[in-house]
């Protein structure tokens, strides 16, 4: 179980939304580097990236500011928001991202999601953004017909290293983690899946490493964190202990 705590890039600015509304942003830090250094500092492993103006135009809007973290810490990052061609991917894994979210791209073209898969092995997640059980593209502005379910199953075979799955009705209002719907798409394809959207507190991560949730491969934390709701190193207590207990 890996705990990905989010940085979302706003304007240069970490920022959190309430629901997906780029209107409905909160400033936590302007400096995203030393939000970097702080994460690094907490213990965590990986970092959860999104370019968020990036997502809303199609392309790479915060790159500065994403340098800038890469250069402040040796965490892992996975990074999505705005990349939609093999160019972009290929830029960006060279500068030293770990790994690359594809969401619009993967509705509108999953064809290319397959060959970004093929190109660069084990570095490819696919994001995706469900409200109302349908799944949302274009920073979440636009709904399409297809489910989650759906749109994973697309990608059985392909090579995808992960599914970041965001339900966008508790995006950033810490009313807990839809664990039904993301036990269901765990449990519908052989992807690993990480939950996103609604952690609220420790009570979250003490289901998230009870037995039904080994299937997952972690869950992302932002507001939570940011506003002191989750104590990062009782979450990361809590994940070592039951790693521990489970190799017993």
């Amino acid at each position: 179980m890996i705990l990905f705590p989010a940085i979302d890039l706003k304007d240069g600015a970490c920022v959190r939304l309430k629901l997906g509304d780029m209107e409905q942003a909160t400033v936590y830090n302007d400096d995203p580097a030393d939000q970097a250094r702080a994460f690094a500092e907490m213990g965590f492993d990986w970092l959860h990236v999104v370019d968020l103006n990036g997502a809303f135009e199609g392309r790479s809007i915060n790159g500065a500011a994403v340098e800038s973290i890469l250069e402040a810490t040796e965490l892992r990052v996975e990074l999505g928001g705005g990349i939609r061609d093999l160019a972009a991917i290929e830029s960006w894994l060279d500068r030293g991202v770990t790994r690359i979210i594809l969401g619009t791209i993967a509705v509108r073209s999953p064809a290319l999601v397959r060959k970004a898969c093929r190109h660069f092995p084990g570095k490819i997640v696919v994001g995706i953004d469900a409200k109302g059980g349908k799944v949302a593209v274009e920073g979440w502005a636009e709904a399409s017909e297809l489910t989650a379910i759906e749109l994973a199953k697309k990608f059985e075979d392909a090579g995808v290293a992960a599914i970041v799955y965001t339900d966008i009705d508790r995006d950033g209002v810490l009313t807990g983690i839809n664990f039904a719907s993301t036990l269901a798409l765990a449990n519908a394809v052989s992807i690993p899946v990480i939950a996103s959207g609604g952690l609220a507190s420790i009570a979250d991560i003490e289901r998230l490493v009870g037995p039904d949730c080994a299937i997952l491969e972690g869950a992302i934390s932002g507001r939570a964190i940011y506003d002191g709701r989750l104590d990062p190193r009782a979450a990361l207590a809590l994940i070592a202990e039951s790693k521990g207990k489970a190799s017993c």
